[in-house]
């Protein structure tokens, strides 16, 4: 297939999301569209197995950190039945979490003093006129 002739040159394109990609790139798939299909593919593997992080890491060969982006992320989450195993934990208190940074506790008192000090904002925002 000819690759059509742009503006600044020869490309290919990303058979998923059409974005330009150099010629001597590799993949078929952009960098994104590769992350992104990676993800589909470990959520079904989680979906259809019982696995950890670990488990998840070694079958498709990537690193656990980023699995544990993807939990931080809350992208995917720890089983409830899997409390015990969690390697998670709230930045604030410590409690074991199963995805994100903080736990509902302290996710709770997180939108209370923001809810809080949007208020204090808003009454110190009134209109005044300034002199010359």
């Amino acid at each position: 297939m000819e690759q059509p002739q742009d503006l600044f040159g020869n490309y290919k394109y990303c058979e998923e999301c059409k974005r330009p990609l150099p010629l001597t790139y590799k993949e078929n798939l952009c960098p994104s569209c590769i992350e992104q299909k990676l993800f589909r593919e470990v959520k079904e593997y989680i979906r259809e197995n019982d696995v950890n992080e670990y488990d998840v890491a070694q079958h498709f060969h990537i690193p656990h950190m980023q699995v544990k982006k993807w939990i931080r992320e809350g992208r995917i989450e720890y089983k409830d039945d899997h409390l015990n195993t969690i390697t998670m934990h709230c930045t604030r208190c410590g409690a074991p979490i199963s995805f994100g940074t903080l736990c509902a506790k302290c996710m709770r008192q997180k939108d209370v003093s923001i809810h809080s000090s949007a208020r204090e904002d808003i009454s110190d925002s009134r209109m005044r006129f300034i002199e010359d």
